[in-house]
Protein backbone atom coordinates (compact mmCIF):
# COMPACT_ATOMS: atom_id res chain seq x y z
CA UNK A 1 0.00 0.00 0.00
CA UNK A 2 1.44 3.88 -0.92
CA UNK A 3 1.90 6.16 1.90
CA UNK A 4 0.42 8.74 -0.15
CA UNK A 5 -3.19 6.88 -0.40
CA UNK A 6 -2.70 6.57 3.86
CA UNK A 7 -5.65 8.82 5.29
CA UNK A 8 -3.46 9.51 8.09
CA UNK A 9 -0.44 10.63 6.24
CA UNK A 10 -1.96 13.82 4.85
CA UNK A 11 -1.26 17.78 4.35
CA UNK A 12 -1.53 18.54 7.77
CA UNK A 13 1.05 15.07 8.60
CA UNK A 14 3.14 16.70 6.07
CA UNK A 15 3.65 20.01 7.63
CA UNK A 16 4.38 18.34 11.13
CA UNK A 17 6.87 16.36 10.00
CA UNK A 18 8.99 19.18 8.19
CA UNK A 19 8.65 21.00 11.56
CA UNK A 20 9.59 18.25 13.47
CA UNK A 21 12.90 17.86 11.39
CA UNK A 22 13.10 21.73 11.74
CA UNK A 23 13.45 21.05 15.72
CA UNK A 24 16.93 22.53 16.99
CA UNK A 25 19.01 20.21 19.04
CA UNK A 26 19.79 20.42 22.76
CA UNK A 27 22.88 19.56 22.73
CA UNK A 28 24.62 21.58 19.54
CA UNK A 29 21.68 23.84 18.29
CA UNK A 30 21.37 22.23 14.46
CA UNK A 31 18.27 20.38 13.72
CA UNK A 32 17.73 17.27 10.86
CA UNK A 33 16.27 19.36 8.26
CA UNK A 34 18.95 21.67 7.61
CA UNK A 35 21.57 18.72 8.23
CA UNK A 36 20.10 16.90 5.62
CA UNK A 37 20.31 19.85 2.83
CA UNK A 38 24.05 20.22 3.65
CA UNK A 39 24.37 16.46 3.45
CA UNK A 40 22.51 16.35 -0.18
CA UNK A 41 24.50 19.13 -1.55
CA UNK A 42 27.93 17.82 -0.57
CA UNK A 43 26.77 14.21 -2.59
CA UNK A 44 25.61 16.37 -5.20
CA UNK A 45 29.02 18.46 -5.47
CA UNK A 46 31.10 15.51 -5.07
CA UNK A 47 29.49 12.29 -6.38
CA UNK A 48 31.32 9.79 -4.65
CA UNK A 49 31.30 5.74 -5.57
CA UNK A 50 29.06 3.75 -3.58
CA UNK A 51 27.16 6.48 -1.87
CA UNK A 52 24.97 4.18 0.67
CA UNK A 53 28.50 3.26 1.61
CA UNK A 54 29.76 6.55 2.67
CA UNK A 55 27.23 8.57 3.61
CA UNK A 56 27.63 8.05 7.12
CA UNK A 57 31.15 9.28 7.06
CA UNK A 58 30.07 12.34 4.85
CA UNK A 59 27.69 13.17 7.45
CA UNK A 60 30.27 12.77 10.32
CA UNK A 61 31.90 15.44 8.32
CA UNK A 62 29.67 18.28 7.35
CA UNK A 63 29.05 18.02 11.22
CA UNK A 64 32.78 18.41 11.83
CA UNK A 65 33.14 21.01 9.47
CA UNK A 66 30.34 23.25 11.52
CA UNK A 67 32.10 22.99 14.23
CA UNK A 68 35.81 23.36 13.14
CA UNK A 69 36.16 27.39 13.72
CA UNK A 70 35.06 27.23 17.34
CA UNK A 71 36.98 23.80 18.12
CA UNK A 72 40.36 25.74 18.47
CA UNK A 73 42.01 25.76 21.96
CA UNK A 74 43.09 28.76 21.32
CA UNK A 75 41.51 31.90 22.74
CA UNK A 76 42.00 36.04 22.61
CA UNK A 77 43.95 37.64 24.98
CA UNK A 78 41.37 40.09 27.02
CA UNK A 79 41.35 43.88 26.88
CA UNK A 80 43.57 44.83 29.90
CA UNK A 81 41.27 46.79 32.26
CA UNK A 82 41.87 49.90 33.45
CA UNK A 83 42.67 48.13 37.49
CA UNK A 84 45.54 46.27 35.56
CA UNK A 85 47.14 49.31 33.79
CA UNK A 86 46.89 51.17 37.19
CA UNK A 87 48.25 48.10 39.12
CA UNK A 88 51.52 47.95 36.44
CA UNK A 89 51.95 51.55 36.84
CA UNK A 90 51.77 51.48 40.87
CA UNK A 91 54.06 48.22 40.30
CA UNK A 92 56.98 50.89 39.90
CA UNK A 93 56.57 52.30 43.13
CA UNK A 94 57.65 49.35 45.03
CA UNK A 95 60.68 48.77 42.86
CA UNK A 96 63.99 49.47 44.50
CA UNK A 97 65.98 51.17 42.30
CA UNK A 98 69.46 49.65 41.32
CA UNK A 99 71.96 52.57 41.28
CA UNK A 100 73.10 53.18 45.18
CA UNK A 101 73.50 56.78 44.03
CA UNK A 102 70.01 57.04 44.10
CA UNK A 103 69.98 56.51 47.86
CA UNK A 104 73.07 59.43 48.79
CA UNK A 105 71.02 61.86 46.70
CA UNK A 106 68.03 61.38 48.46
CA UNK A 107 69.72 61.87 52.08
CA UNK A 108 69.90 66.05 50.96
CA UNK A 109 66.40 65.67 50.13
CA UNK A 110 63.69 66.15 52.97
CA UNK A 111 60.86 63.03 51.99
CA UNK A 112 58.08 63.62 54.25
CA UNK A 113 57.12 60.86 56.85
CA UNK A 114 53.86 60.18 55.51
CA UNK A 115 52.87 57.27 57.35
CA UNK A 116 53.56 59.11 60.32
CA UNK A 117 51.10 62.21 59.39
CA UNK A 118 48.43 59.04 58.57
CA UNK A 119 48.98 57.88 62.20
CA UNK A 120 48.27 61.20 63.84
CA UNK A 121 45.63 61.97 61.52
CA UNK A 122 43.74 58.31 62.21
CA UNK A 123 44.07 59.49 65.86
CA UNK A 124 42.41 62.83 65.04
CA UNK A 125 39.57 60.43 63.05
CA UNK A 126 40.72 62.15 59.14
CA UNK A 127 42.70 60.93 56.36
CA UNK A 128 42.83 58.90 53.37
CA UNK A 129 43.25 55.44 54.92
CA UNK A 130 46.53 53.28 55.73
CA UNK A 131 47.19 51.77 51.95
CA UNK A 132 46.37 55.25 50.01
CA UNK A 133 48.79 56.94 52.58
CA UNK A 134 51.34 54.19 51.98
CA UNK A 135 50.90 54.82 48.35
CA UNK A 136 51.38 58.38 48.70
CA UNK A 137 54.70 57.94 50.51
CA UNK A 138 56.02 56.34 47.77
CA UNK A 139 54.76 58.47 44.97
CA UNK A 140 56.55 61.62 46.69
CA UNK A 141 59.41 59.81 47.09
CA UNK A 142 59.04 59.07 43.31
CA UNK A 143 58.72 62.68 43.19
CA UNK A 144 61.56 63.86 45.09
CA UNK A 145 63.91 61.09 42.97
CA UNK A 146 62.83 62.98 39.85
CA UNK A 147 62.46 66.69 40.47
CA UNK A 148 64.78 67.12 43.77
CA UNK A 149 63.35 69.60 45.77
CA UNK A 150 64.23 71.65 48.18
CA UNK A 151 61.45 70.44 50.37
CA UNK A 152 58.40 68.36 49.93
CA UNK A 153 54.96 67.25 51.81
CA UNK A 154 52.04 66.27 51.11
CA UNK A 155 49.51 69.28 51.09
CA UNK A 156 46.33 66.93 50.76
CA UNK A 157 43.74 65.96 48.22
CA UNK A 158 40.77 67.77 46.03
CA UNK A 159 37.85 65.90 44.69
CA UNK A 160 36.68 66.03 41.73
CA UNK A 161 33.25 65.16 39.45
CA UNK A 162 35.54 62.96 37.01
CA UNK A 163 38.68 62.27 39.36
CA UNK A 164 40.46 63.66 42.30
CA UNK A 165 43.70 65.66 42.30
CA UNK A 166 46.61 64.44 44.97
CA UNK A 167 48.71 67.26 45.95
CA UNK A 168 52.23 67.79 47.05
CA UNK A 169 54.01 71.15 47.85
CA UNK A 170 57.92 71.60 47.31
CA UNK A 171 60.14 74.54 47.70
CA UNK A 172 61.46 76.38 44.30
CA UNK A 173 65.43 76.17 43.67
CA UNK A 174 67.20 79.07 42.48
CA UNK A 175 67.54 77.16 39.17
CA UNK A 176 63.98 77.26 38.42
CA UNK A 177 63.86 81.21 39.69
CA UNK A 178 66.29 82.20 36.98
CA UNK A 179 64.61 79.63 34.50
CA UNK A 180 61.50 81.41 35.39
CA UNK A 181 62.36 85.14 35.07
CA UNK A 182 64.47 84.08 31.71
CA UNK A 183 61.17 83.09 30.24
CA UNK A 184 59.43 86.15 31.11
CA UNK A 185 62.21 88.89 29.81
CA UNK A 186 62.31 86.50 26.47
CA UNK A 187 58.45 86.54 26.50
CA UNK A 188 58.45 90.25 27.26
CA UNK A 189 61.11 90.98 24.49
CA UNK A 190 58.65 89.15 22.41
CA UNK A 191 55.70 91.23 22.86
CA UNK A 192 57.32 94.47 22.48
CA UNK A 193 58.51 93.44 19.11
CA UNK A 194 55.06 92.43 18.20
CA UNK A 195 53.70 95.78 19.58
CA UNK A 196 56.32 97.58 17.07
CA UNK A 197 55.42 95.42 14.17
CA UNK A 198 51.59 96.39 14.66
CA UNK A 199 52.22 99.85 15.26
CA UNK A 200 53.70 99.93 11.51
CA UNK A 201 51.01 98.02 10.39
CA UNK A 202 47.89 99.28 11.65
CA UNK A 203 46.94 102.61 13.47
CA UNK A 204 46.93 102.18 17.39
CA UNK A 205 43.67 102.73 19.36
CA UNK A 206 43.88 105.87 22.03
CA UNK A 207 42.01 103.51 24.46
CA UNK A 208 44.30 102.20 27.38
CA UNK A 209 43.27 99.41 29.78
CA UNK A 210 43.41 99.68 33.36
CA UNK A 211 46.85 98.73 34.22
CA UNK A 212 47.03 94.50 35.25
CA UNK A 213 48.26 93.74 38.91
CA UNK A 214 52.04 92.48 38.49
CA UNK A 215 52.40 88.75 39.36
CA UNK A 216 54.47 88.07 42.75
CA UNK A 217 57.72 86.91 41.87
CA UNK A 218 59.21 83.21 42.52
CA UNK A 219 59.96 82.08 45.68
CA UNK A 220 57.66 84.92 47.19
CA UNK A 221 53.95 85.89 48.30
CA UNK A 222 51.30 83.40 46.46
CA UNK A 223 54.00 82.08 44.79
CA UNK A 224 56.69 80.96 47.65
CA UNK A 225 55.84 77.15 46.50
CA UNK A 226 55.86 74.88 43.35
CA UNK A 227 52.63 71.87 43.30
CA UNK A 228 52.68 69.00 41.30
CA UNK A 229 49.38 67.22 41.06
CA UNK A 230 48.37 63.92 40.18
CA UNK A 231 45.38 61.48 39.67
CA UNK A 232 46.22 58.54 41.73
CA UNK A 233 49.50 57.21 43.09
CA UNK A 234 51.59 56.10 40.76
CA UNK A 235 51.01 58.26 37.48
CA UNK A 236 53.20 61.01 36.32
CA UNK A 237 53.08 63.96 38.46
CA UNK A 238 52.13 67.50 36.39
CA UNK A 239 53.60 70.88 37.58
CA UNK A 240 50.83 72.98 38.28
CA UNK A 241 51.89 77.14 36.83
CA UNK A 242 52.40 80.28 38.68
CA UNK A 243 49.03 82.10 39.81
CA UNK A 244 48.59 85.42 39.30
CA UNK A 245 46.41 88.78 41.36
CA UNK A 246 43.94 87.90 38.39
CA UNK A 247 43.50 84.79 38.23
CA UNK A 248 43.26 84.64 42.58
CA UNK A 249 40.50 87.52 42.14
CA UNK A 250 38.00 86.17 39.72
CA UNK A 251 38.24 82.89 42.29
CA UNK A 252 37.14 84.66 44.69
CA UNK A 253 34.13 85.10 42.95
CA UNK A 254 32.74 81.88 41.57
CA UNK A 255 31.92 78.55 43.16
CA UNK A 256 32.74 75.58 40.84
CA UNK A 257 33.32 71.71 40.85
CA UNK A 258 36.35 70.15 39.47
CA UNK A 259 36.12 68.04 37.17
CA UNK A 260 39.80 65.93 37.13
CA UNK A 261 41.28 67.67 33.61
CA UNK A 262 43.78 70.06 34.53
CA UNK A 263 42.89 71.38 30.70
CA UNK A 264 39.00 71.73 31.06
CA UNK A 265 37.62 75.01 30.31
CA UNK A 266 36.31 77.18 33.50
CA UNK A 267 33.04 78.67 32.29
CA UNK A 268 31.80 81.07 34.94
CA UNK A 269 30.91 84.28 35.37
CA UNK A 270 32.63 86.50 36.15
CA UNK A 271 35.25 84.61 33.86
CA UNK A 272 38.10 82.77 34.86
CA UNK A 273 41.61 83.74 33.09
CA UNK A 274 42.51 80.61 32.52
CA UNK A 275 42.05 76.76 32.78
CA UNK A 276 41.33 74.83 35.32
CA UNK A 277 44.90 74.22 35.96
CA UNK A 278 45.03 77.52 36.77
CA UNK A 279 42.09 77.67 38.97
CA UNK A 280 43.25 74.60 41.03
CA UNK A 281 46.14 76.79 41.36
CA UNK A 282 44.21 79.91 42.59
CA UNK A 283 42.09 77.57 45.08
CA UNK A 284 45.77 76.17 46.53
CA UNK A 285 46.95 79.47 47.64
CA UNK A 286 44.06 80.44 48.73
CA UNK A 287 43.43 77.55 51.19
CA UNK A 288 47.25 77.63 52.00
CA UNK A 289 46.74 81.37 53.26
CA UNK A 290 43.74 80.31 55.49
CA UNK A 291 44.19 77.39 56.73
CA UNK A 292 48.15 76.66 57.02
CA UNK A 293 48.53 77.12 60.65
CA UNK A 294 50.93 75.96 63.58
CA UNK A 295 51.20 75.93 67.27
CA UNK A 296 52.60 79.21 68.45
CA UNK A 297 56.23 79.22 68.91
CA UNK A 298 57.32 76.63 66.81
CA UNK A 299 58.20 79.20 64.03
CA UNK A 300 59.62 82.42 65.30
CA UNK A 301 60.53 85.85 63.10
CA UNK A 302 63.94 85.41 61.04
CA UNK A 303 66.22 87.70 62.04
CA UNK A 304 68.77 89.24 59.64
CA UNK A 305 70.78 92.15 59.88
CA UNK A 306 70.78 95.15 57.40
CA UNK A 307 67.85 93.71 56.00
CA UNK A 308 65.62 95.61 58.18
CA UNK A 309 63.56 97.57 55.31
CA UNK A 310 63.02 94.60 53.46
CA UNK A 311 59.28 93.34 53.41
CA UNK A 312 60.46 89.87 52.60
CA UNK A 313 62.89 89.38 55.17
CA UNK A 314 59.97 90.43 58.12
CA UNK A 315 57.66 88.57 56.56
CA UNK A 316 59.93 85.53 56.87
CA UNK A 317 60.29 82.66 59.77
CA UNK A 318 62.59 80.12 60.75
CA UNK A 319 62.00 77.28 63.12
CA UNK A 320 62.43 77.79 66.78
CA UNK A 321 65.20 75.43 68.15
CA UNK A 322 64.13 76.21 71.53
CA UNK A 323 60.53 75.26 71.21
CA UNK A 324 59.44 72.81 73.96
CA UNK A 325 55.34 72.16 72.56
CA UNK A 326 52.29 73.19 74.64
CA UNK A 327 50.02 70.80 76.63
CA UNK A 328 47.04 69.62 74.30
CA UNK A 329 44.53 70.88 77.21
CA UNK A 330 45.76 74.15 76.38
CA UNK A 331 45.82 73.90 72.21
CA UNK A 332 42.02 72.72 72.39
CA UNK A 333 40.70 75.36 74.87
CA UNK A 334 42.40 78.37 73.66
CA UNK A 335 43.06 79.16 69.89
CA UNK A 336 45.71 81.75 70.77
CA UNK A 337 48.03 78.84 71.07
CA UNK A 338 47.84 78.21 66.78
CA UNK A 339 48.84 80.74 64.59
CA UNK A 340 49.17 81.65 60.63
CA UNK A 341 52.46 80.97 59.20
CA UNK A 342 51.25 81.47 55.61
CA UNK A 343 50.95 85.11 54.02
CA UNK A 344 47.41 86.40 54.16
CA UNK A 345 46.53 87.60 50.53
CA UNK A 346 45.07 90.76 50.19
CA UNK A 347 41.86 92.25 48.14
CA UNK A 348 44.76 93.07 45.20
CA UNK A 349 45.38 89.25 44.82
CA UNK A 350 48.82 89.66 46.70
CA UNK A 351 50.61 89.30 49.78
CA UNK A 352 52.28 92.25 49.25
CA UNK A 353 50.50 95.52 47.93
CA UNK A 354 51.65 97.46 45.12
CA UNK A 355 50.52 100.76 43.64
CA UNK A 356 48.92 100.55 40.86
CA UNK A 357 48.43 104.37 40.59
CA UNK A 358 51.99 104.81 40.66
CA UNK A 359 52.94 102.29 38.05
CA UNK A 360 50.49 103.90 35.86
CA UNK A 361 51.85 107.17 36.25
CA UNK A 362 55.29 105.96 35.45
CA UNK A 363 54.27 103.77 32.07
CA UNK A 364 52.42 107.20 30.81
CA UNK A 365 55.59 109.32 31.51
CA UNK A 366 57.50 106.92 29.49
CA UNK A 367 55.21 106.83 26.23
CA UNK A 368 55.50 110.61 26.60
CA UNK A 369 51.71 111.37 27.34
CA UNK A 370 51.72 112.09 30.41
CA UNK A 371 48.95 115.67 30.77
CA UNK A 372 50.03 118.27 33.17
CA UNK A 373 47.56 118.67 36.04
CA UNK A 374 46.67 121.30 38.49
CA UNK A 375 45.72 119.00 41.23
CA UNK A 376 47.71 116.01 41.95
CA UNK A 377 45.70 112.81 42.65
CA UNK A 378 44.80 111.57 46.21
CA UNK A 379 47.71 108.81 47.33
CA UNK A 380 45.92 105.53 47.05
CA UNK A 381 45.64 103.81 50.89
CA UNK A 382 47.81 100.94 51.05
CA UNK A 383 46.13 97.40 51.89
CA UNK A 384 47.44 95.99 54.86
CA UNK A 385 46.76 92.57 56.29
CA UNK A 386 47.33 90.94 59.49
CA UNK A 387 50.84 89.98 59.93
CA UNK A 388 52.68 86.65 59.44
CA UNK A 389 52.01 84.24 62.86
CA UNK A 390 49.25 85.93 64.06
CA UNK A 391 47.20 84.01 66.56
CA UNK A 392 44.02 82.02 65.64
CA UNK A 393 41.32 83.85 68.11
CA UNK A 394 41.89 87.33 65.93
CA UNK A 395 40.07 85.48 62.69
CA UNK A 396 36.99 86.76 61.93
CA UNK A 397 33.52 84.98 62.35
CA UNK A 398 31.92 84.41 58.85
CA UNK A 399 28.06 84.02 58.51
CA UNK A 400 27.63 83.70 62.63
CA UNK A 401 30.30 80.53 62.17
CA UNK A 402 33.35 80.69 64.16
CA UNK A 403 36.47 80.18 61.92
CA UNK A 404 37.56 77.50 63.51
CA UNK A 405 37.12 74.14 65.81
CA UNK A 406 39.10 72.46 68.12
CA UNK A 407 39.19 68.96 69.95
CA UNK A 408 40.89 66.30 71.58
CA UNK A 409 41.28 63.23 69.54
CA UNK A 410 40.75 60.96 72.75
CA UNK A 411 38.75 61.88 76.20
CA UNK A 412 39.60 58.43 77.67
CA UNK A 413 43.42 58.54 77.16
CA UNK A 414 44.24 62.23 77.12
CA UNK A 415 47.79 61.80 78.04
CA UNK A 416 48.18 59.77 74.68
CA UNK A 417 45.55 62.08 72.31
CA UNK A 418 47.10 64.99 69.97
CA UNK A 419 44.91 68.22 69.35
CA UNK A 420 42.68 68.56 66.16
CA UNK A 421 41.89 71.83 64.56
CA UNK A 422 38.88 72.33 61.89
CA UNK A 423 38.45 75.13 59.64
CA UNK A 424 34.75 75.95 59.20
CA UNK A 425 35.51 78.80 56.40
CA UNK A 426 36.87 75.98 54.40
CA UNK A 427 35.59 72.21 54.78
CA UNK A 428 38.26 69.82 54.66
CA UNK A 429 40.98 71.63 56.00
CA UNK A 430 42.50 69.79 59.19
CA UNK A 431 45.63 70.35 61.39
CA UNK A 432 46.87 68.41 64.46
CA UNK A 433 49.53 69.04 66.98
CA UNK A 434 51.51 66.78 69.47
CA UNK A 435 54.23 67.95 71.53
CA UNK A 436 56.34 69.35 68.96
CA UNK A 437 54.85 67.64 65.95
CA UNK A 438 52.10 69.05 64.03
CA UNK A 439 50.92 68.92 60.50
CA UNK A 440 48.20 70.10 57.71
CA UNK A 441 45.91 68.58 55.54
CA UNK A 442 43.30 69.32 53.02
CA UNK A 443 40.46 66.57 52.13
CA UNK A 444 37.67 68.19 50.48
CA UNK A 445 35.95 69.87 47.09
CA UNK A 446 38.31 72.88 47.00
CA UNK A 447 35.28 75.31 48.23
CA UNK A 448 34.69 77.76 50.50
CA UNK A 449 31.80 77.64 52.85
CA UNK A 450 29.13 80.15 51.74
CA UNK A 451 26.92 80.38 54.36
CA UNK A 452 23.23 79.06 53.86
CA UNK A 453 22.77 79.99 50.18
CA UNK A 454 25.08 81.48 47.37
CA UNK A 455 23.91 84.10 44.81
CA UNK A 456 26.26 84.32 42.39
CA UNK A 457 27.10 87.99 40.57
CA UNK A 458 24.49 89.60 38.71
CA UNK A 459 26.09 90.86 35.39
CA UNK A 460 25.76 94.31 35.00
CA UNK A 461 23.39 95.86 32.15
CA UNK A 462 23.81 96.06 28.87
CA UNK A 463 25.94 99.18 27.35
CA UNK A 464 23.45 101.24 25.25
CA UNK A 465 24.91 101.09 21.43
CA UNK A 466 23.77 105.20 21.24
CA UNK A 467 22.43 107.91 23.56
CA UNK A 468 18.35 108.08 22.85
CA UNK A 469 16.94 111.28 22.25
CA UNK A 470 15.19 113.87 19.74
CA UNK A 471 18.36 115.36 18.91
CA UNK A 472 19.38 112.39 16.57
CA UNK A 473 16.08 110.40 16.77
CA UNK A 474 15.26 110.22 13.00
CA UNK A 475 11.74 111.80 12.19
CA UNK A 476 9.34 111.06 9.61
CA UNK A 477 9.34 113.72 6.58
CA UNK A 478 6.82 116.19 6.31
CA UNK A 479 4.01 116.09 3.56
CA UNK A 480 3.83 118.79 0.76
CA UNK A 481 0.94 120.80 2.38
CA UNK A 482 2.50 120.23 6.12
CA UNK A 483 5.76 122.33 4.15
CA UNK A 484 3.43 125.08 3.08
CA UNK A 485 1.83 125.47 6.39
CA UNK A 486 5.63 125.56 8.12
CA UNK A 487 6.50 127.90 5.00
CA UNK A 488 3.76 130.46 5.54
CA UNK A 489 3.79 130.27 9.13
CA UNK A 490 7.67 130.95 8.92
CA UNK A 491 7.29 133.84 6.93
CA UNK A 492 4.43 135.47 9.12
CA UNK A 493 6.68 135.08 11.98
CA UNK A 494 9.45 136.77 10.09
CA UNK A 495 7.00 139.39 9.01
CA UNK A 496 5.40 140.28 12.19
CA UNK A 497 9.61 140.63 13.67
CA UNK A 498 9.99 143.09 11.00
CA UNK A 499 7.05 145.38 11.84
CA UNK A 500 8.31 145.02 15.38
CA UNK A 501 11.42 145.98 14.51
CA UNK A 502 10.10 149.02 12.48
CA UNK A 503 8.09 150.06 15.14
CA UNK A 504 11.06 150.42 17.65
CA UNK A 505 12.91 152.40 14.63
CA UNK A 506 10.05 155.10 14.53
CA UNK A 507 10.20 154.80 18.47
CA UNK A 508 13.80 156.09 18.77
CA UNK A 509 13.69 158.76 16.43
CA UNK A 510 10.64 160.39 17.83
CA UNK A 511 12.60 160.70 20.91
CA UNK A 512 15.45 162.30 19.78
CA UNK A 513 13.19 164.61 17.98
CA UNK A 514 11.82 165.35 21.60
CA UNK A 515 15.18 165.95 22.60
Amino acid sequence: MNITDNEDHGPQSAAAFKTFMLKNSTRTNLNLYDHLTQLLIKVMDERPENVVDVFEDMSLSVKQGLFQDKQSALQDLPAAAAVEQLAEQQWLLFVQPEEPEVEDELVETHIPNVNELGFYLEQAGVGLGREEMQRLFLALKQLVESESPLHCRLWGKILGTESNYIIAEAEYREAEEEEKQVSEEVAVHQHQEKEEDEMDAVPQSTYKPPPVVPEETIGSGTNKFVYYVCKVPGLPWTKLPAVTPAQITSARHIRRFFTGRLDSPVVSYPPFPGNEANYLRAQIARISAGTQVSPQGFFQAREEEGDEEDEAARDSYEVNEDFEGIPIAEMVENLSSWVHHIKHILKQGRCTWVNMAAESEEESNEDGEAEEKDEEPDEAQPEVGPPLLSPLSQDADMFKTPAWSAKISSALTPQHAVAVLRSNLWPGSYAYASGKKFGNIYVGWGMKYAGEGYSPHVPPPPQEEYPSGPEITETLDPSLEEEQMLKEALEEQQAAQEEMEDADADEEEEEEDDD
